[in-house]
């Protein structure tokens, strides 16, 4: 072979990652939204707005403000057509068929690839939108409006989209950079207690390995948060965000090519857990006990000062998150998840367990005596706790 047989050049394609926190975007912060819609030279931007039929339900009002909001800035933007609603949830996702019906919903409408869909929901319906946007003319702008505390504290700001195929989370997807994010706070005013709590297992996630300090800040808050005080939430909420985005824009390896991902950290057994429930579990409700899961273990087998184990337990629990289902009864179909997880990235397996609080490793092998002693010390721990409280 000759030099002139293998050509091989590395590049880098620039991409630039807008992320916005707003009070109320459609109201008093409308122009935050707006500026983030290029006209296509003259003629003003083709928009189409994707809503989520949780938040449509729970905020009545919402599809009025979208079009007193076009009709404001229409030297802007233009929207052909009706205000798109999907199924809320993980259903958006587990439904193939919906990708079609938003492909058709786009083509309809004449998007291109300076047109942009804007999609208001949870992280399931920004997961399943983005993918539709991400496969049309091979990437149409998406500006994603997260309206739980888990989309606006993690997947909202990521770079993935996709759907579930075969019971497997995420099987079919994309990696695709979003025009724009914005985290609004009006936007959680109407989330269920539940689903408020949900997203700050990825808190406590992303600041065990990146953040001591900001781990120390959710712990310290973690009552109020709980209580929903929004003085207490909206800090962790920003901190957290802006944590995953750093390491995406920073981190080196924003496209997962490496065969390390610790921001899965407790994700290998979270994502198995969903499947499991039938989806009866929240993802964030997942993440927090696969989190408690792997954190037990690092403390068994890689040096975690169990005083640090049981103050991120503890965090957790004054989260008001689960430690705990009955899927764990069962560690095997658990352990399944494993290989499935391995396979999602390629290569040898990675999963990323704990040091210390701020000081991550990434391990090549599980000892599966010692997982099957980490769940059953959470167990003990919750029924404990329980028992005590009776």
């Amino acid at each position: 072979m000759t030099a002139s047989d293998a050509i091989d050049i590395p590049f880098s394609v620039p991409c630039v990652h807008r992320l916005r926190f707003t009070r109320n975007v459609f109201r008093q912060d409308a122009k935050v939204l707006a500026d983030l819609l290029e006209p296509s030279g003259a003629a003003p931007a083709r928009v189409q707005f994707w809503l989520d039929s949780h938040v449509a339900e729970a905020q009545p009002q919402l599809r009025r403000r979208i079009r007193a909001f076009l009709k404001a800035h229409g030297d802007r933007c233009v929207m052909p057509g009706n205000i798109q609603i999907v199924p809320g949830g993980e259903d958006v996702k587990n439904e193939i068929h919906l990708l079609e019906r938003m492909l058709k919903c786009m083509h309809a409408a004449e998007l291109d690839r300076r047109s942009y869909v804007v999609v208001i929901g949870g992280g399931a319906v920004l997961d399943a939108v983005g993918f539709a946007a991400a496969i049309a003319h091979r990437g149409i702008r998406l500006i994603r409006l997260p309206t739980t505390t888990l989309s606006q504290a993690d997947s909202g700001v990521g770079v993935k989209n996709s759907v579930n195929l075969f019971r497997k989370k995420n099987w079919v997807g994309t990696f695709a950079v979003p025009w724009a994010v914005v985290n609004d706070a009006a936007l959680l005013e109407t989330l269920p207690d539940r689903d408020f709590r949900c997203g700050f297992s990825e808190a406590v996630k992303v600041t065990l390995l990146k953040d001591p300090a900001g781990f120390e800040e959710v712990s310290r808050l973690a009552d109020r948060i709980r209580r929903r005080d929004w003085s207490a939430a909206d800090p962790v909420i920003r901190r957290s965000a802006r944590l995953h985005l750093d390491h995406i824009t920073r981190g080196g390896d924003p496209f997962e090519a490496l065969e390390a991902r610790p921001l899965d950290f407790g994700h290998w057994s979270a994502h198995k857990l969903e499947v499991l429930s039938q989806f009866q579990l929240r993802h964030g409700e997942a993440v927090s006990i696969g989190v408690a899961i792997d954190v037990a273990y690092s403390a068994l087998a890689h040096g975690l000062p169990d005083a640090d184990a049981e103050r991120i337990l503890n965090c957790l629990t004054r989260l008001g998150l689960p430690l705990q289902n009955p899927a764990l009864d069962d560690p095997q179909p658990l352990f399944d998840g494993l290989e499935e997880f391995r396979q999602h990235l390629g290569g040898r397996l990675t999963v990323t367990m704990l040091e210390g609080i701020g000081r991550p490793v990434d391990v090549h092998e599980i000892d599966l005596g010692a997982m099957r002693e980490a769940m059953s010390r959470v167990s003990e721990r919750c029924r404990s706790r329980a028992g005590s409280a009776s």
